[in-house]
């Protein structure tokens, strides 16, 4: 039995409540992050934090605690929960003022809703994934305009996975006027020639944080990124592939749409750069 936190109070998750007014379960009036654990400690806790404060500056929506306040709710749920290796899910919504309504309630009278959960990912960083790679499907992207708000807002995701699922892969990649943007719950990338291509930041795509550590530690050691839309016929053509997330890390991509990347197997220069991400992440956990 996890404990879990809503709203100022560790409880056994099956204690767990929120109103059904919230605007998160009605309207999918909410942000969220997901922060991994490693050796029991937090990882990019900071550039989580930050993105979460961004994310509510967006959308109007008032904070329910401080940064600080919010980096000792996560280390009190890795204390309880004894987490070694795993991931902290943390959600904000507008909360709820008794009743359903389009427009968003009075900020000043209404708390936000906050609540925190942890799931234990023993070997986290060892995932087969990362030494087999993924295969994944290319499908349209749908959804709404504001992809760098990390919402809720998760159908078509949700969908995507599923429509993989059914193809016997492992993701999809959503393509946009001719372009991918992003995977289901990742940034994209593919290799030509030891260059690194992936997608500049817009509101077409999350910013990742992930991505941004990635790229970061890439340029210092020496290699070459550009940041631009590509195709799908251009990434069946790249001699790697690969993604980035908080769960994932850096996890090779050997096929999409059914044509083998490069030689059909990880590359090189992806497990190198997870190799150095999770070294880099590992020594400024806190």
């Amino acid at each position: 039995m996890r404990t879990v936190y809503v709203n100022g109070e560790y409880l056994p998750e099956d204690q767990a409540k929120i109103s059904i007014f919230d605007r998160g379960f009605l309207m999918a009036d909410g942000v969220y992050e997901v922060t991994s654990v490693l050796d029991g400690k937090l990882i990019a806790f900071d550039g989580h934090a930050e993105r979460l404060t961004r994310s509510m500056n967006e959308l109007d929506m008032r904070a329910p605690a401080t940064t600080e306040e919010l980096l000792e709710i996560h280390r009190e749920l890795v204390r309880l929960n004894d987490i070694k290796d795993g991931l902290i899910y943390l959600q904000v919504t507008r909360g709820s003022d008794g009743d359903r309504d389009f427009a968003f309630p009075d900020p000043e009278t209404t708390a936000p809703s906050l609540v925190l959960f942890t799931q234990s990912k023993p070997g986290l960083a060892d995932n087969p994934a990362a030494r087999d790679g993924i295969r994944v499907i290319s499908i349209e992207d749908i959804r709404w305009g504001r992809r760098d708000i990390k919402t809720v807002q998760l159908l078509y995701p949700s969908m995507g996975k599923m429509m993989a699922k059914k193809a016997g892969v492992e993701d999809a990649w959503m393509v946009e006027e001719g372009f991918v943007t992003e995977g289901t719950s990742n940034n994209a990338y593919i290799v030509k020639d030891d260059k690194i291509v992936t997608r500049e930041t817009s509101n077409d795509i999350l910013h990742g944080i992930t991505r941004k550590a990635v790229l970061e530690l890439a340029r210092e050691a020496q290699m070459q990124v550009e940041e631009r839309n590509f195709t799908i016929e251009e990434a069946q053509q790249a001699d790697e592939a690969f993604v980035t997330s908080a769960s994932a890390f850096v996890t090779p991509v050997v096929e999409i749409d059914g044509a083998k990347i490069g030689s059909g197997t990880p590359g090189k220069l992806a497990p190198r750069l997870r190799e150095i991400y999770l070294e880099e992440m590992r020594k400024t956990a806190i």
